[in-house]
């Protein structure tokens, strides 16, 4: 029986035994108990429910347990939708490099049966997986660690109980007052009680952020002319934090991803303790005024910090689910997690880095936003659950400027800075596709060049909706920006 279950059959069948009692999701929800978010995600076959919910879930809807384990799809349609599923899951699919292809309602029956005869067709000719070049499967490692560890830390909530547990001794045994931030005394006492000093030095490697001599038990970081006081802080917590959590030389990425992971966490922790973050946070609920800008300032952190401390923190103790999303000024994802249930725009493999989130979300209105210093709120209504968000512009880095969302679905917004807004915007399947018009007059006649990234080689992100001969542009924004200069000349 396990070897048979398919959870895109799953929830083929629940999504049909739903709509045939004609009930919604929140419908459902109220009867089961658990959020529309989460069935959302079962309906679509990336969760797999416990038999006793099986059974709620069969009492709910008119049917039985042994009818939506039944493997079989419950018609054509939904048939032909797990079959497109699958073939965009296949590595040879995947070196296509098409963008992923979401069976909407706008596609018919006739287009989805075209498009997976061809596909059976292609796979039958090629029997084996294409040699991928060593960059290349580099990059799927790579994102496969990703997939791996997002799904592990939303799993636990983001919180790591045994690097609280030791970031908790580390500040006891070097006198952390309990409150505020810790003092430099204690940062120099932490890093004395691993055996290690710390030594500011200028003409640092420009590779590098810090550089430890391990027989010395020295570590080197930039003088203040090159690291901010509130940067040097966390990187030397941060390398430490590999010490600490005894992490060896790998030569593995995941493991690597994961003790970058790890160490982050530990100099978050030990910058923003549990106790006193908690407390905050609590009093800041029950205020309803959570604001990670406010946690920032208390622990003398950086607001991305201060974002993850709060992932870390809200499930756990203040039971909220929520996101947080990293993102650049063309909206394309280099960071994110989530347990709210909220549905990032996913490669094939169900990778997320190189993604660009839809033009309605905060992590890209923010950036057009006026009224506001650096801090953008809004409610974005999703197909499955509308969501509360604030994003932040970092422009304090080495880095290109970047936004830092962090959001929760509407029900938990009240407990925000910011919930008082009035934006909101509509990011549902029906409002993300472009306007036909708009594209039919513009398709053949607008030549973008796209912007250089930092990295002349890097990859350039998709372009939305449709295959683009310009990759890495946003043909929306450039039809627009043509259709408004049309209309200023009056033509």
């Amino acid at each position: 029986m396990a070897d048979e279950f398919d959870p895109l059959v799953l929830g083929a069948r629940i999504r049909d035994a739903r709509r045939r009692r004609a009930a919604t999701l929140n419908d459902v929800s109220a009867l089961v108990g658990r959020p529309a978010p989460y069935l959302s995600q079962l309906e679509n076959g990336k969760v797999e429910p416990k038999l006793s919910l099986l059974n709620e879930l069969a009492d709910a809807l008119g049917t039985t347990t042994a009818d939506l384990l039944d493997p079989t799809p419950p018609d054509r349609r939904a048939e032909l939708e797990i079959g497109i599923a699958r073939a965009q899951e296949d590595p040879r699919y995947a070196s296509l490099g098409l963008p992923y292809l979401k069976p909407s309602a706008k596609l018919t029956d006739d287009v989805l049966e075209h498009i997976l005869a061809l596909w059976q067709v292609v796979a039958e000719r090629d029997d084996g997986e294409p040699a991928a070049p060593d960059h290349r499967r580099f990059a799927d490692h790579a994102r496969a660690a990703n997939i791996a560890l997002r799904a592990e830390m939303r799993a636990r909530d983001n919180y790591f109980v045994e690097i609280e547990e030791v970031a908790n001794a580390t500040l006891a045994r070097a006198g952390y007052g309990g409150t505020g931030p810790i003092s430099e005394r204690v940062l120099t006492e932490i890093a004395a009680i691993h055996g290690f000093t710390i030594e500011r030095v200028s003409a640092m490697p420009r590779t590098a952020r810090s550089i430890t001599d391990t027989r010395d038990r020295i570590i080197f970081i930039p003088d203040r002319g090159g690291l901010r006081i509130r940067q040097a802080r966390s990187v030397v917590l941060q390398t430490l934090g590999h010490f600490v959590l005894q992490h060896v030389d790998t030569t593995d990425f995941g493991e690597y991803l994961r003790q970058r992971i790890e160490s982050n966490y530990f100099a978050a922790a030990v910058l923003a303790p549990e106790a006193p973050a908690v407390d905050f946070l609590r009093d800041a609920q029950r205020q309803k005024d959570i604001s990670v800008e406010d946690l920032k300032e208390v622990f003398y952190i950086s607001y991305e910090m201060a974002a993850h401390r709060f992932t870390n923190l809200a499930t756990r103790h203040l039971e909220i689910p929520c996101h947080f999303l990293r993102t650049d000024s063309e909206g394309v994802i280099n960071k994110a997690y989530e347990n709210d249930g909220i549905v990032f725009p996913a490669a094939s493999d169900g990778g997320l880095e190189g993604q660009r989130v839809p033009r309605q979300w905060g992590s890209r209105q923010a950036w057009n936003a006026h009224g506001s210093f650096l801090l953008h709120s809004q409610f974005t209504v999703c197909d499955d659950d509308e969501y509360f968000c604030t994003t932040y512009i970092e422009t304090e880095t080495d880095r290109s400027p970047h936004a830092i969302s962090l959001g929760t679905t509407s029900q938990y917004a009240s407990a925000f800075r910011g919930s008082d807004t009035l934006r909101r915007e509509f990011a549902r399947d029906r409002e993300i596709e472009p306007d036909p018009q708009l594209v039919e007059e513009w398709r053949d006649i607008a030549w973008p060049s796209a912007a250089e990234r930092s990295h002349v080689l890097s990859a350039l992100p998709p372009s939305e909706r449709e295959f683009s001969p310009f990759p890495g542009i946003d043909l929306l924004d450039v039809y627009r920006f043509l259709e408004r200069q049309r209309r200023a000349r009056g033509r």
